[in-house]
């Protein structure tokens, strides 16, 4: 059954997504769309929702594919009944594991702040954490998201490159860039 699926795949994404959401897409992406439970185009306008909204991208997406994955499934379960059912299940599930992995170790760390040991583990933990947001950043580099056309490509390319020096050099604020994005995008697209 689907929420037995749902629940196995967001079971490992709660466990091992170290790194926060952005490390987390390409565990996501590979869970979730591999299946076939959504496509790769409705998986990266989760993304752009999920960054769009308030929370966490990784509970975001959890509670928007629980809720589309059982009628992609099965049309048996296209009824809003079980979109919710399922958007609980995984946003619980992906929820829970991560809870109870800081609630244990939060006091463990805390004792053995000064230890060898939890400052190695952390050091090696943070090259890994780029590393992961580096590959959710080329996953997010298909053609969903950059278009098909050349037209569409290279506009795609100019307004990345543009938001990312109006945000990094320019030192513009997010949420401006967001909108004249979206302006951007009604413009020309």
């Amino acid at each position: 059954m689907i929420y037995i699926k749902l629940i196995w795949s967001y079971l490992k994404i709660g466990l091992f997504g170290f790194g926060g959401g952005y490390a987390m897409l390409a565990l996501i992406e590979r869970e979730i769309v591999g299946p076939g439970w959504i496509t790769e185009q409705t998986f990266t306008d989760i993304v752009a929702i999920s960054q769009m909204t308030p929370g966490p991208i990784g509970i975001n997406s959890a509670t928007y594919i629980g809720y589309v994955a059982p009628g992609q499934y099965s049309q048996a379960f296209s009824s809003p009944v079980f979109g919710i059912l399922g958007s609980l299940i995984c946003t619980l599930v992906v929820i829970i594991p991560s809870f109870m992995l800081v609630a244990y170790t939060s006091h463990l760390i805390h004792r053995h702040r000064d230890s060898d040991v939890v400052k190695g583990i952390f050091t090696g933990l943070r090259p890994v954490v780029v590393g992961l947001i580096a590959s959710a950043a080329l996953l997010l580099m298909n053609s969903a998201n950059f278009g098909d056309t050349g037209y569409q490509i290279v506009w795609s390319i100019i307004l990345c490159v543009a938001s990312f020096a109006m945000v990094y050099w320019l030192k513009w604020h997010p949420i401006l860039i967001i909108c004249l994005a979206g302006v951007a995008g009604w413009l020309i697209y």
